[in-house]
């Protein structure tokens, strides 16, 4: 071995042998992402969104046309040996008509349910960051990384996703507690 490599893998080995020492001195990751999304007011409101007209009319839609474009792709696999050239072609021309307009469809159905998720985290958002400095604060974190984000392994002790949604579910159940009495 060579001396470069040789440091190099010292170096390594250092640097794995000190992250436990790291971990047990103030580093959690979060995905704020998963964590809102996870929680109770985001399952209704995505609840709200399948119950929507346009959107499940959206889904119905979409489905239909995936099954229409499934069955003419079949067809014409079992009968491209007796189909003339031009109907294989009106076939194809049928399918990708088919295939754009359930990419359609797919776009408008995940713009709806993005919409909602930002929504949603707009809404968290403040209570959130209120947790996430609590959380900082009671469990002494000093490195707070973002899950998912090239981080190439973490203990899932570390991990404050649950504990953000679960504060989240309590914050909001207290709210509407408090608004209803």
């Amino acid at each position: 071995m060579n001396k470069k490599f040789k440091l190099n893998l010292i170096a390594l080995t250092a640097i794995f042998l000190a992250l436990p020492a790291l971990s047990a001195d103030g580093v959690a990751v979060i995905d704020m992402r998963t964590a809102v999304l996870s929680t109770q007011a985001a399952q209704d409101a995505f609840k709200a969104l399948e119950e929507d007209v346009d959107y499940s009319a959206n889904l119905e839609e979409a489905r239909s046309i995936q099954t229409e474009r499934q069955t003419l792709a079949e067809n014409l696999q079992k009968d491209a040996e007796t189909l003339s050239q031009a109907e294989i072609a009106e076939i194809q021309r049928d399918i990708q008509e088919k295939t754009k307009d359930l990419e359609f469809l797919a776009g408008k159905i995940q713009a709806a349910q993005e919409e909602t998720a930002q929504r949603v985290f707009a809404e968290n958002g403040p209570a959130m960051q209120t947790i996430i400095s609590e959380l900082i604060s009671a469990k002494q974190i000093k490195v707070l990384l973002a899950k998912n984000e090239t981080l190439l392994f973490s203990d899932p002790a570390l991990d404050l996703t649950d504990d953000v949604t679960s504060m989240l579910d309590v914050q909001a159940q207290a709210t509407e507690t408090t608004s209803t009495e």
